[in-house]
């Protein structure tokens, strides 16, 4: 990858190419579809959050279906523009779409937690890379019924696979993508440390 501190002259597409990305990752269609819908403004719902697990807790699994989608879908949207470009301006707009999804710029820098963003783009990076952070994540989802674990499961065996499927630099990305999701969830992983943590359903509490 060339240097991004380099000649502004041949570093420029870099960073156009990120900010591109960072910007379809900011588009926040929990937030969207759920308004649509009449459901108000999901940031007041349950956990708070913008994505697809507190989609579902207005009881819509329609809704949390296609925000799962959608934001999956901007995710490898942003990378397959990017891999127009070369492998390199992929590899930043998969970072700037997910850093978009987490930080949007127009919800003051409170966004998702980036898991069916990130999924979004490993599947468009590389597909088997996707494919088993997609079946570990729906495996320990159905089994164990904690969404927050299996996503810390299904992140941390990314990097694993892309060093497998795509080398270093892959994996170095998918290290980079752990670690922010990890973080986003952290007081998810303080809940799962002390029993708290809420499982999926696909019920609405009364």
């Amino acid at each position: 990858m060339p240097d991004p501190l380099g000649d502004l002259t041949y570093t420029w597409p870099l960073y156009a190419g990120f900010l591109i990305a960072y910007l379809i990752g900011t588009i926040p269609f929990g937030l969207i579809l759920t308004r649509l819908a009449g459901h108000g403004d999901i940031r007041t719902i349950g956990s708070g959050n913008i994505g697809a697990t507190n989609v579902l807790r207005t009881g819509s699994k329609g809704l949390a279906a296609a925000t799962l989608l959608l934001d999956g879908g901007k995710g490898a949207v942003a990378v397959l523009i990017a891999a127009e470009f070369g492998p390199d301006m992929a590899l930043l707009a998969a970072a700037g779409a997910l850093l978009g999804h987490c930080f949007p710029i127009w919800l003051r820098f409170k966004g998702g937690k980036g898991v069916a963003t990130s999924l979004g783009v490993w599947l468009a990076l590389s597909w088997p890379v996707g494919l088993i952070a997609v079946a570990v994540w729906l495996g320990m989802a159905v089994v164990l019924r904690y969404s927050s674990l299996a996503a810390l499961v299904a992140v941390a065996a990314a990097p694993v696979a892309a060093w497998r499927f795509e080398g270093p630099q892959a994996a170095e990305l998918g290290i980079f993508i752990a670690a922010l999701v990890w973080v986003r969830h952290h007081e998810n992983i303080r809940r799962l440390i002390k029993g708290k943590e809420s499982r999926i359903t696909l019920r609405r509490k009364p």
